[in-house]
């Protein structure tokens, strides 16, 4: 079974490289896909790097010509990775918000726990936050809140986006008419795949806010994430 985890860059110098290390020191043999978006930083010429003297064959990058947005990164990336022929695809952040270790759960979740979809979920039992200021957490909790009261998804972490997904549903979903960018695009892949009758299980994960580098969060994030909530509930059946 080929899996590979995708994780967009933007000015990643510093953690591109340990997230890379820390990946492929995991028992399971996992590949990783890097998209990045024309970091001015130089994170791609890092990973281009590490592909010719460490990772050959299992190190992949996409460059692209600038900051273009994390859904279309992540829709890049599957693109990709269906072309590739993997079984299993994973959706990561770089700044070890979310613990590498985790995937080897993610996997287990679709591989033997019957899930099409997993999700490292930080609102269920057994899930946490860690060093996150209490804004954000107000935010992202309500921010889920309000997704399922909206849409009822059963899903507690609408926003989570440290995912594992089945060839099969990917293959399923329209990947040329997702709508949004940020948190949004990390609810309308959620809630399209439920609409398709994929079953989603969340796998708890302990959240930690990120060490090195900026956030990537903006007020235009969180607008796009209010309404477009609204319009996945009328508009995707």
């Amino acid at each position: 079974m080929k899996k590979v985890v995708i994780i967009p860059t933007y000015n990643e110098k510093e953690n591109a490289p340990l997230i890379i290390a820390a990946v492929m020191q995991l028992e399971s043999d996992f590949h990783i896909l890097i998209v990045d978006d024309g970091s001015p930083d130089g994170t791609a010429q890092i990973v281009k790097d590490l592909i010719q003297n460490e990772y050959a064959g299992r190190l992949h990058i996409i460059e692209r010509s600038g900051k273009l947005g994390l859904g279309t990164a992540y829709i890049t990336g599957f693109k990709w990775a269906l072309a590739q022929g993997y079984d299993y695809i994973f959706e990561m952040d770089a700044d070890f918000s979310h613990k590498p270790v985790d995937l080897l759960r993610l996997f287990e979740a679709c591989h033997t726990g019957g899930a099409d979809v997993s999700v490292g979920s930080r609102y269920v039992k057994g899930g946490k936050l860690e060093n996150w200021p209490a804004d954000r957490v107000f935010i992202s909790k309500g921010a889920s809140y309000y997704t399922r009261l909206i849409t009822w998804m059963p899903v507690r972490d609408t926003t989570a986006g440290f995912m594992c997904y089945k060839r099969k549903v990917l293959e399923a979903l329209p990947l040329d008419e997702i709508r949004f960018i940020g948190y949004a695009f990390q609810i309308e892949m959620k809630y399209r795949s439920w609409k398709k009758g994929f079953k989603i299980k969340e796998v708890p994960i302990t959240f930690t806010d990120r060490v090195l580098g900026a956030s990537k969060m903006s007020k235009g994030i969180v607008k796009e994430a209010v309404l477009g909530v609204w319009k996945m509930k009328w508009f995707i059946k």
